[in-house]
C-alpha cells in the first residue's frame, strides 16, 4: 500500500508539472495573454458603442426635429467609411514605421493590413485585435465633429470631409502621440486621446462652424434640443463605453487599467455635478442638458490623463473641466457668438486641453501620480504638454480650413437656405424622423 501511494504521489506531481509547464510554454511561443486579449475585445466593443448608438443618440436628440435623421446617419455612413479607409491605408500611416519621415507620418507598408496575419502580435495581444481597437478611435473622431456643423452641411460634403480630415489631421497626429512620431519621443503624456481625439475633434468642429457660418436664426433664434430623453440615453451610453476608450488603452488587463476606469468614473461624476450647481447659480435652475454636457466634459478631460493620475487627480481634473467647459460653452455662444451647434469645442477640445496639461502636474508621485518619467520635472514635463497642444491645435486648425476650401469648390458645403429651412431629413435623405 505504500509502495502504491507513493507512485500515486510520483503521478500528482508529475501532473501539476505540466498542468504548470504547458500553459507557459503556448505563452512564450506565442506571447499571447488570453486575459488582455478577452479585455481588449471588450473595450473594442464599448467603444465602438460610444459611437453608434451613444454618440449618435446623444447628438440625435440635442438637435432639432427635423434634422434628427440626419445626425443619426452621418454617425452611421463615418462608421462604415472610416472603417475602410483604416484597412486601406489609415492604420499603415498610424502605426507603421515611416523611415526617414517617421517622426511625422507612417508608411504604407502595411496597406490592406497585408501584415496583419493570423498569428500576428502586438505585445500580448493579437495585432487584429489592436487594428481593431484603434479603428474605434478614428471612427468617433470624425463623429465628433458632425456636431460643430450639424443641421447644414451637405451630406455628401459631410463624407468628402471626414475622408480627407481622416488622412490630413487625425492620422499624422495619432502617428506623432502613439505612433513612434516626435510627440511621443518627447514624452508627451497622452494615455486615451486627450490630444489625439478630442483636442482635434474640438478644433476642427469650431473652425468648421465658423467656415459655414451660423445657422439660420441663429442667435436670435432659440433652437433647444427637440428630445432629451434621446440626448440622456446617449450619454448613459457614453459613459459606460468611455470605460472601454480609457480603460482599453492600457492595453492590458492590470493596475493601469484599473486606475484609468476608475479615474474615468470619479471625474465624470465630478463634472457633472459641478457643471450642474454652476448653471443652477447662474440661471437659477438645473437642467438635464447642463449635467449629461458637464459629465461629457470630465470624462473628454480626464482621457489624456487617465491612466497616469490617481482618484484625487481626476477629482481635481472632473471639478475643473466642470466649471472651465460651463464658462467656455457660454463665452463661445453668448460672447463670440459662434455657432458650435454642439458645443464640441468647448466641451471637446477645451476639455482636451485641459486634461493634458493638468496631467503634466498630477503625474507627479506627490499628487497620486504614477510618476514622471526619468529626467522629467514637474516643469519640463509641462511645458511638453503645452507643445503638444500648440503643435496639435494649429495643425488641426489650418489643416481644417484648407480641408473645407477644397470640398467647398468640388461640391460646396451648405445647403442652401430653403433646404436648411425645411430640414436635412428630408431634403437630404427624403426621409422624417416623425410621422406626425
Amino acid at each position: 500500500m505504500g509502495i502504491a501511494f507513493k507512485a500515486n504521489k510520483n503521478y500528482l506531481w508529475l501532473i501539476a508539472l505540466l498542468m504548470y509547464a504547458i500553459p507557459t510554454l503556448v505563452f512564450a511561443e506565442g506571447n499571447l495573454d488570453t486575459g488582455d486579449t478577452a479585455w481588449i475585445l471588450t473595450s473594442t466593443a464599448l467603444v465602438l458603442f460610444m459611437t453608434i448608438p451613444g454618440l449618435s443618440l446623444f447628438y440625435a436628440g440635442l438637435v432639432r426635429s427635423k434634422n434628427v435623421l440626419s445626425v443619426l446617419m452621418q454617425c452611421f455612413a463615418i462608421t462604415c467609411l472610416v472603417s475602410i479607409l483604416w484597412l486601406v491605408f489609415g492604420y499603415s500611416l498610424a502605426f507603421s514605421d515611416g523611415g526617414s519621415m517617421n517622426n511625422l507620418l507612417g508608411g504604407l507598408s502595411n496597406m490592406f493590413l497585408s501584415d496583419v496575419t493570423r498569428g500576428a502580435m502586438h505585445g500580448t495581444i493579437p495585432e487584429s485585435v489592436y487594428v481593431m481597437f484603434q479603428m474605434t478611435f478614428a471612427i468617433i473622431t470624425p463623429a465628433l465633429v458632425i456636431g460643430g456643423f450639424a443641421e447644414r452641411m451637405k451630406f455628401s460634403a459631410m463624407l468628402w470631409f471626414s475622408a480627407l480630415w481622416l488622412a490630413v489631421v487625425y492620422l499624422p497626429v495619432c502617428h506623432w502621440v502613439w505612433g513612434g512620431g516626435w510627440l511621443g519621443e518627447k514624452g508627451v503624456l497622452d494615455f486615451a486621446g486627450g490630444l489625439v481625439v478630442h483636442l482635434t475633434a474640438g478644433t476642427g468642429a469650431i473652425v468648421a462652424a465658423m467656415v459655414l457660418g451660423n445657422r439660420k436664426g441663429f442667435p436670435r433664434t432659440a433652437m433647444p434640443p427637440h428630445n432629451l430623453t434621446m440626448t440622456v440615453t446617449g450619454a448613459g451610453m457614453l459613459w459606460v463605453g468611455w470605460f472601454g476608450f480609457n480603460a482599453g488603452s492600457a492595453i492590458a488587463a492590470n493596475h493601469d487599467a484599473g486606475m484609468a476606469m476608475l479615474a474615468t468614473h470619479i471625474s465624470a461624476a465630478t463634472a457633472s455635478l459641478v457643471w450642474m450647481f454652476a448653471e443652477w447659480i447662474k440661471y437659477g435652475k438645473p437642467s438635464v442638458l447642463g449635467i449629461v454636457t458637464g459629465m461629457v466634459a470630465g470624462l473628454g478631460a480626464i482621457t489624456p490623463a487617465s491612466g497616469f493620475v490617481g482618484p484625487m487627480g481626476a477629482l481635481m481634473i472632473g471639478a475643473a473641466a466642470g466649471i472651465i467647459c460651463f464658462t467656455a460653452t457660454n463665452f463661445i455662444k453668448r460672447v463670440l457668438r459662434i455657432d458650435d451647434s454642439l458645443d464640441v469645442f468647448p466641451v471637446h477640445g477645451v476639455g482636451g486641453i485641459l486634461g493634458t496639461f493638468l496631467c503634466g502636474i498630477l503625474v507627479a508621485e506627490q499628487f497620486g501620480g504614477v510618476g514622471l518619467a526619468d529626467g522629467m520635472t514637474i516643469g519640463s514635463q509641462v511645458w511638453v504638454q503645452v507643445q503638444g497642444i500648440l503643435a496639435v491645435l494649429i495643425w488641426t486648425a489650418v489643416a481644417t480650413f484648407i480641408i473645407l476650401q477644397v470640398i467647398k469648390v468640388i461640391v460646396g458645403l451648405r445647403v442652401d437656405e430653403q433646404h436648411e429651412t425645411e430640414g436635412l431629413d428630408i431634403t437630404q435623405h427624403e426621409e422624417t424622423g416623425y410621422n406626425m
